[in-house]
């Protein structure tokens, strides 16, 4: 927090899936202190409170019970005042986790599908700019905000990345943090409850993943290597959302390659979940209740704009594309890299491609939004 109450950017779980290109460090991670007690503290407070609310979830049958139960309670905590931060330390290896799982699903048999995938990265090229000009269109004319903070609460990018883009044009940081945050919150929970209960498609509680006894020590080194390289080596080129892209390009390599057919192991997967689940939540704390009930307003209102343009352009594009409409939706919600990508994973289809199509969503937005706002501005 900063002396004026505020979040402050560089303490909050960044970028989207709460493993983006975050402060600047070359791990993509906040330079927390492996040392600061207080906050492994509160961390282990976030990781008990979303434990609670995914086995909650669990318990009830929800989907994607353990990511949707620990964003919801680490959210209450949050609102309610209390800090429930989570260690960069803890978020890292859960976020490298999760690639290395979601690399798991690009198969050998994906090779020759490859071409397959051109309109789809045509369809995020287009549908990207056209989300921009809605929704700034909507933060500047109906909502009234300034300029450059309409423009970065619009593109639907990192968090991290706007929030410091955005500061560095002089936007509002705190209007950004929270529509941003707020966008996720809502994809992430209105996704998968569509799926369960409006289009009646099974999105189970727990990931299709094997028992830990089940993976064999060769293929347990394999996917180990996969985050012991693949993170420092994408840190080191700048990749996007090092921390998840790194070990998710290696473990997508050495499955497509056929070295492995492992994927990590059910108990694993759920423990990521909580951790990012937490991690949403917690980027909600200190926040005045007029404050937050004002922007909230706001965000939801775009958020569900977002949604309606991301359904009616999936039912328009998918006969073009060739793919479902509900895969489709999914490769261009404006929702995290790692949420959508479970949400695939749950419903059992297409992982691969979803996962593709975010990699391809972030990249145009971190290139293109700072250079769209240099021209936009200049003119």
């Amino acid at each position: 927090m900063t002396a004026a109450g505020r979040p402050d950017p560089a303490q909050e779980p960044e970028g989207e899936a709460a493993a983006g290109a975050g402060d600047g460090s070359r791990a993509g991670l906040p330079r927390h202190d492996w040392r600061d007690g207080q906050l492994w503290l509160r961390t282990a407070l976030a990781l008990a409170l979303g434990a609670a609310g995914g086995a909650l979830f669990w318990l009830t049958g929800m989907p994607l019970a353990w990511m949707l139960g620990a964003m919801c309670a680490s959210m209450a905590a949050a609102v309610a005042g209390i800090a429930v931060p989570v260690h960069s330390m803890a978020r890292g290896p859960m976020a490298a986790l999760l690639g290395v799982m979601l690399g798991s699903a690009f198969t050998p048999e994906l090779l020759g599908r490859l071409d397959e995938w051109l309109g789809g990265f045509v369809l995020v090229a287009l549908f990207v700019p056209l989300c921009m000009a809605a929704m700034t269109f909507y933060f500047r004319v109906v909502r009234r905000y300034d300029p450059v903070t309409a423009f970065f609460s619009a593109t639907p990018g990192g968090i991290t990345e706007m929030i410091l883009v955005g500061s560095a044009y002089g936007g509002d940081v705190r209007r950004i943090s929270l529509v941003h945050a707020t966008r996720i919150m809502v994809v992430v929970f209105v996704i998968p409850f569509y799926f369960r209960f409006g289009a009646q498609l099974d999105v189970p509680s727990l990931l299709p993943t094997p028992p830990v006894g089940q993976v064999a020590a060769g293929d347990w080194a394999l996917l180990a290597g996969c985050i012991l390289i693949g993170w420092p080596l994408a840190a080191a080129v700048r990749l996007p959302a090092a921390v998840l892209t790194g070990p998710l390009v290696l473990s997508a390599g050495i499955h497509l390659a056929g070295l492995t057919q492992a994927t990590p192991p059910a108990v694993l997967v759920a423990a990521a979940q909580v951790v990012l689940g937490a991690a949403i939540g917690s980027r909600f704390h200190g926040y005045r209740w007029r404050e937050l009930a004002h922007t909230l307003k706001e965000a939801v209102g775009a958020t569900l704009l977002l949604l309606a343009l991301t359904v009616a352009a999936a039912f328009a594009a998918a006969p073009l594309i060739g793919l479902p409409a509900a895969v489709v939706a999914l490769s261009i919600a404006p929702g995290g890299l790692a949420e959508m990508a479970l949400v695939a994973l749950a419903l059992d289809t297409d992982t691969a491609y979803v996962t593709t199509m975010h990699i391809w969503r972030i990249v145009l937005v971190i290139v293109a939004a700072p250079l769209f706002w240099r021209l936009s501005h200049r003119r």
